[in-house]
């Protein structure tokens, strides 16, 4: 068994790896895999855990109500990150990036619980990382420093506390799964060079905005609910938990398409999921399985932040079906038989 370790992974990284921030990045994993297994038995004690509680008054940089279990875990990893070669510690719970050793070789950007809407509903939620190469002054501007193109990342990776405690890895070389066996006190090393499937028969969005969605997005929805009558030419499911690391999860394992467009509601042009520390390293894990991620044209992975919270639209998932999403959005002619099922009455009628 401990051939398989997270541990021994890592330090075939060490060995093997011409990254110079190897041994930085190496340590930090292992910081962080700790701190997550300390949340994973908070979030594991339900109601019963003294952090499974609103803060009351306090919001996060998205606007939302935090609950006592968001700065639990926020704390955790802030901990985790002073334990490691880690600079800056930027997180979606904290409106600044913080500062913890200007001399270190990386930057941690993080988002400490991903869909805590679905904490008191049991589902599946996460904590989603990125680590980026210590570039620019961070005593002078460490916000400069964090705002880099996804492409830069040297790893990113996501916990996903369910019905197993579980690792998804990239260290640019592969996506990889660890999962959690109590028994030996590890993360052990279960599938490696995880690949989405190219075609699949699911995607997954928040039917409920359709009124608000541009068209490229209806029409490309609406062909998928036509099914095998429709230009699709097959039947499709819809899947939507609300939890990016459970949707990121499915897709690496069976595949299929996530959508977060942008719509237009309020607030909500640009999407609601942040480039730094929620897009940008779900776009690296699913590229390096041989996927695609895009913000609904353009790789996530080129765009330049601008902003510590910045938001984009994503699509992610199966090669082909993102490829399709974009030529939706770039061929604004009519993708074939436009009487959409739902268009002409029901529910979805505009």
């Amino acid at each position: 068994m401990s051939a398989h370790a997270l541990t021994d992974f890592l330090e075939h990284f060490r060995n093997s790896s011409q990254m110079p921030q190897r041994e930085a990045v190496a340590d930090a994993i292992i910081a962080l895999a700790a701190s997550a297994v300390a949340v994973s038995l908070e979030i594991a004690s339900g109601a019963l855990g003294e952090a499974f509680s609103e803060h009351a008054g306090a919001h996060n940089t998205n606007g939302e109500r935090q609950a006592g279990l968001d700065l639990y875990a926020d704390d955790r990893f802030l901990e985790a990150a002073g334990r490691a070669p880690v600079a800056i510690y930027a997180s979606e719970e904290r409106p600044h990036p913080v500062i913890l050793d200007p001399s270190a070789p990386l930057i941690l950007a993080i988002d400490p619980l991903d869909g805590s809407s679905n904490i008191d509903v049991n589902v599946s939620i996460g904590t989603i990382f990125s680590m980026l190469p210590m570039s620019g002054d961070p005593d002078r501007d460490p916000l400069s420093c964090v705002l880099q193109p996804g492409s830069a990342q040297l790893a990113a990776g996501f916990f996903i506390y369910g019905p197993q405690l579980a690792l998804v890895l990239t260290l640019g070389e592969g996506t990889h799964l660890f999962t959690y066996a109590p028994r030996f006190g590890t993360f052990v090393y279960t599938r490696a060079g995880l690949k989405v499937p190219h075609r699949s028969n699911e995607f997954s969005i928040n039917a409920s905005n359709r009124r608000h969605w541009d068209e490229a997005v209806r029409h490309y929805v609406d062909d998928c609910l036509r099914g095998a009558e429709g230009p699709q030419g097959r039947d499709y499911n819809m899947r939507w938990i609300a939890s990016l690391v459970a949707e990121t999860y499915r897709i690496l394992v069976r595949g299929g398409v996530f959508l977060y467009p942008g719509d237009g509601r309020k607030g909500y042009s640009h999407g609601r999921l942040r480039l730094v520390y929620e897009a940008n390293p779900i776009a690296l894990l699913i590229e390096q399985a041989d996927g695609l991620a895009t913000q609904t044209q353009h790789p996530i992975l080129s765009m330049v932040p601008t902003s510590l919270h910045q938001k984009t639209p994503l699509v992610f998932g199966s090669r082909s079906e993102v490829a399709q999403v974009a030529q939706y959005h770039l061929n604004r002619e009519p993708v074939g038989d436009r009487s959409p099922l739902f268009g002409t009455r029901g529910l979805f009628r505009n």
